[in-house]
């Protein structure tokens, strides 16, 4: 959910991260089943090794597979079998797995099986006609599977009807693999939480180095798409919950302006910050999967602003020369400086842009560093009005009809939910009054003339920006259950809380863990960003498959 705040801004600011048919598919979807158990402290012994064995689809991107299943090379009902297969082989074998998925969809293979059938008498729906997805368990889907933001409470507790992202995603013919593990509750928990744990899936861990934080809350959805478990996959943001995960793993991460894509359906933070955004392996795949995501939603009022400024087709905005002529700028001030390998590679990047035809121009964001308050006091109000409403449209039940039913059932089952860390978060939102109060309405109006006004507008407007960019955050640190996150420093924050877009795409390695370059733009400036993203995507080419190593490879040092 929420970005860490950086060395030298005060100590009282939020300082946590971010927040978001054949016999072995037929074995992935039992081995599913069980409840995962806390990760153990030993050295992996088989995922590593496992990992080496090839893999048809290694990297595969929509496109490809799209053109396999015209040719007759693929079936949908094949590709969920090898993707369904692969869960089960890497997920949850060695000592340290990555848990990754929280559940497996138990008709996905039927699902499969009918488009296929369509695709046949009909033709495809479209681009995304067949093609394996999993997304993030605070997606509601009214089928066989739970909704549970990772919590033990809402086990269960089903939804009334699908969230409206998985109606959309149904209606293209996409094929929901299952659901992915996340930092609970979208990591709005504890000021000491570990990204990626949570009561009901465990801790997830990075693919590229295994006792690397996956980062959060999005953290599934990043693992499972590095991984190759899915064609893409689809997360949700607070502050970072996509981009961070996505940088972690290497993979391209698009949190989308807030309103172009609904919430209704997702377990809700904030009204004013959430979002669902793609999380892929190439920009191209973001593209075509924003393509299905954003839509009008008569359920979600923020989404009748994005009339007139939605596309259709996101995919027709991909220009491999769209650094040509674009005036980038760089706030180095708030957004440099924490770790110098990191540092590095965005230099490189920027001289990369450059030689592309790019003018880049200094440009701090001078409010930046006034946001965290505000940001963190709308959020607490938010947290607790917002989760409210969601549990009351429940409907029967046994689960948590309030906060503070919540908060009793998490100390009631201590050894499961509280096993690692508390949930202060919770009760600083507990302490909260209604949205009508004075203390709300004056930090949500700061936020706003902070960030928009006074931050990005003013900025861009200034220097005649097309985007600005810099370090999402710093390589991913250690998993910590004891004493939770360690984080540097990260960008995501003047984008999540003016509501406006941002993409991160692969920027390099510092001893083979991934480093991700933000590009940070306006409202509804996502075709701009998937051009500036793009184009700097093909000129680079870092992106790279985890290798599932035990650690980090000290030996590595900086490398693109």
């Amino acid at each position: 959910m929420k970005k860490p705040t950086p060395a030298g801004s005060s100590p009282s600011a939020f300082s946590r991260r971010a927040f978001l048919g054949g016999t072995a598919a037929a074995t992935a979807l039992v081995t599913l089943e069980s409840h995962a158990q806390a990760p153990t402290a030993s050295a992996p012994s088989s995922a590593s090794t496992q990992a080496a064995k090839p893999f048809e689809l290694e990297e595969a991107t929509v496109v490809d597979l799209q053109a396999g299943m015209k040719s007759g090379k693929y079936t949908a009902h094949g590709l969920a079998e090898r993707y369904l297969a692969r869960i089960n082989e890497l997920d949850r074998k060695g000592d340290l797995p990555l848990l990754s998925v929280i559940e497996l969809n138990p008709d996905a293979l039927a699902i499969a099986a009918a488009l296929d059938k369509e695709r046949k008498e009909k033709g495809p729906r479209g681009p995304l006609h067949g093609i394996p997805v999993l997304i993030k368990d605070n997606i509601a889907t009214a089928d066989r599977m739970e909704t549970t933001a990772g919590s033990l409470a809402l086990v269960g507790a089903k939804p009334q009807r699908d969230a409206f992202i998985v109606e959309r995603l149904r209606a293209a013919g996409a094929v929901i693999l299952g659901k992915t593990n996340l930092s609970e509750w979208a990591n709005f928990r504890s000021t000491k939480s570990s990204s990626g744990w949570s009561g009901r899936g465990g801790q997830t861990r990075n693919a590229y180095a295994l006792d690397r934080t996956p980062s959060g809350s999005s953290s599934g959805s990043g693992v499972a798409a590095a991984a190759n478990f899915c064609a893409v996959a689809v997360g949700t943001e607070t502050d970072g919950s996509v981009v961070s995960p996505s940088a972690a793993s290497s993979l391209v991460g698009l949190k989308p302006t807030v309103g172009l894509v609904s919430r209704s359906g997702i377990i809700p933070i904030s009204h004013t910050q959430d979002t669902a955004g793609p999380m892929t392996r190439t920009v191209a795949d973001a593209a075509a999967l924003l393509s299905v995501l954003a839509g009008i939603d008569p359920s979600d009022a923020a989404t009748a602003a994005s009339q007139g400024k939605a596309h259709a087709d996101y995919t027709k905005f991909l220009d491999p020369n769209g650094l040509q002529g674009a005036r980038i700028g760089v706030p180095r001030e708030r957004f440099f400086g924490y770790h110098g390998p990191t540092d590095a590679l965005v230099e490189q990047a920027i001289e990369l842009m450059k030689s592309r035809g790019a003018t880049i121009v200094d440009a701090p964001i001078p409010t930046a560093a006034k946001l965290d308050e505000p940001e963190f006091e709308v959020l607490l109000f938010e947290f607790k009005a917002d989760l409210e409403a969601y549990l009351a449209g429940l409907g029967e039940g046994t689960h948590p009809r309030t906060l503070a039913d919540l908060i009793q059932f998490n100390d009631t089952h201590r050894s499961t939910e509280l096993a690692y860390f508390g949930q202060e978060l919770l009760h600083m939102a507990q302490a909260k009054g209604p949205l009508t109060d004075k203390k709300y309405r004056k930090a949500l109006a700061d936020c706003r003339k902070l960030s928009r006004e006074q931050g990005l507008d003013a900025v861009m407007a200034k220097h005649k920006l097309d985007a600005l960019i810099a370090p999402t955050q710093a390589p991913p640190g250690l998993i910590d259950l004891v004493n939770g996150d360690h984080w540097l420093g990260s960008s995501s924050t003047p984008a999540a809380v003016s509501g406006y877009a941002t993409i991160t795409v692969p920027a390099g390695y510092v001893f083979g863990l991934p480093v991700g370059l933000s590009f940070i733009g306006r409202a509804w400036s996502e075709p701009t960003l998937l051009k500036l993203a793009y184009a700097y995507e093909q000129a680079s080419r870092h992106r790279r498959p985890p290798t599932f190593a035990p650690s980090a490879d000290l030996r590595l040092k900086a490398s693109t």
